[in-house]
């Protein structure tokens, strides 16, 4: 009889420190959560456009090219309007803050982006820059050209990053 009398006391404290147990083991068995934010590779294409921005013609098959090669290979892509004049001279500051600060790769759609890359590519010798459009008669080294339909520019976008990212 004396334990039953010891269970009626005890009991209800045993009850409550299994289902706390079992709540501390459900919590921490749930494993790690995925983190929320994306995580990216220590890689950037930069896109710098004209004043019409990723709304350009260009821009615009350049932009999603550059949106579908982040998703599939974890990079990070950015761009950049020039404001104001465009002309080589206002976009040529706006193409050397991408070439010195941070960018890997940098796509170029417009006139004035382009025209500061051909001027000025000269002074970032190890940076590659891929214009979009017409080729002129005279070219850079560290400058690739790329033509076609907008969905070749597209996926020629897209593939030019996965191979600078080192995944095909």
């Amino acid at each position: 009889m004396t334990s039953a009398i010891q269970w009626r006391r005890w009991g209800p404290v045993v009850a409550v420190v299994v289902a706390v147990l079992a709540v501390v083991i459900w919590i921490t068995a749930k494993g790690e959560e995925q983190p929320r934010a994306r995580q990216y590779k220590a890689f950037t294409s930069c896109l710098l456009t004209d004043d019409r921005g990723v709304a350009g013609d260009l821009a615009v098959q350049v932009w999603s090219g550059m949106q579908d090669a982040s998703l599939a290979t974890r990079t990070k892509v950015e761009y950049l309007s020039v404001i104001g004049p465009q002309t080589a001279d206002n976009a040529g500051t706006y193409l050397a803050s991408l070439a010195q600060f941070h960018c890997d790769l940098v796509f170029l759609a417009g006139a004035a982006p382009t025209s500061a890359a051909l001027a000025g590519a000269a002074r970032f010798p190890d940076q590659r820059f891929i214009a979009v459009g017409d080729r002129p008669a005279e070219g850079r080294p560290n400058v690739t050209w790329l033509g076609g339909s907008s969905q070749d520019v597209r996926r020629a976008v897209s593939s030019a990053i996965r191979e600078a990212a080192g995944r095909d």
